[in-house]
Formats: structure tokens, C-alpha cells, sequence
């Protein structure tokens, strides 16, 4: 399973359209940025820091397809990053990810590192 990081507004929209095109950032470096489980807190509290209203969305990668290329990033981790458009029907949930003190967004206490 992977995982993406959206605002929820960005998040009910896409899946009213039927199709996630991904953020700013994403749309800067060509592809949709997710990540591992093992991933996760350091993906929120790098990028995500201080932003309110975020969902964390899961995906089963194998759905989707050869689009999904892993690929070296942050301190040489290999990332998950989709080359195309994400069609949100393949989300299999999407949970709230409210800020801690630190302002950093909560992982959901059963998205447990692998």
C-alpha cells in the first residue's frame, strides 16, 4: 500500500471530477508524489508542516499499473512516483490527518510503518 498526502478540498474535488492531477508540487516535477507507510512521517513533517485540512489517501500500488515508477529521492530512500493522472476511484479510503502540537499532521495510529 501507498499513500498520498492531499488538502482535502483538492482531494473532494478531484474525486467529484473522477481524476487527481496532483498539486503544484507534483505538477513542477512532472509526476504524483506518494509514499510508504514507512514514508509518511517524514513526508508530513518535511512538506506538510503547519497545513490544515489534509487527508492521507491509500492506494493498492499494484493498481496502478506501469505508470508507478520507484524511484531514488530524499537521502537516497527509494520513492513512489505516478508518471499520469491518478483516477481516485482506486482509493481504497481516505482519513482525516489533523495537526499535532508541533503542527506536523498526524499518521493514523493504524498506518503502521512496515
Amino acid at each position: 500500500m501507498i499513500f498520498k498526502i492531499v488538502g482535502r478540498e483538492d482531494w473532494e474535488g478531484a474525486a467529484r471530477e473522477g481524476v487527481y492531477r496532483g498539486s503544484a508540487d507534483d505538477a513542477r516535477d512532472g509526476f504524483i508524489h506518494f509514499s510508504t507507510a514507512e514514508q509518511l512521517a517524514g513526508t508530513a513533517a518535511r512538506h506538510f508542516r503547519g497545513v490544515d485540512d489534509l487527508v492521507l489517501v491509500a492506494f493498492d500500488e499494484n493498481a496502478l499499473g506501469e505508470a508507478l515508477k520507484w524511484e531514488p529521492s530524499r537521502g537516497g530512500q527509494v520513492f513512489p512516483h505516478l508518471y499520469g493522472a491518478l483516477p481516485t476511484e482506486l482509493a481504497l479510503w481516505v482519513r482525516p490527518m489533523p495537526l499535532a502540537e508541533d503542527g506536523v499532521p498526524r499518521v493514523p495510529e493504524d498506518v503502521a510503518p512496515c
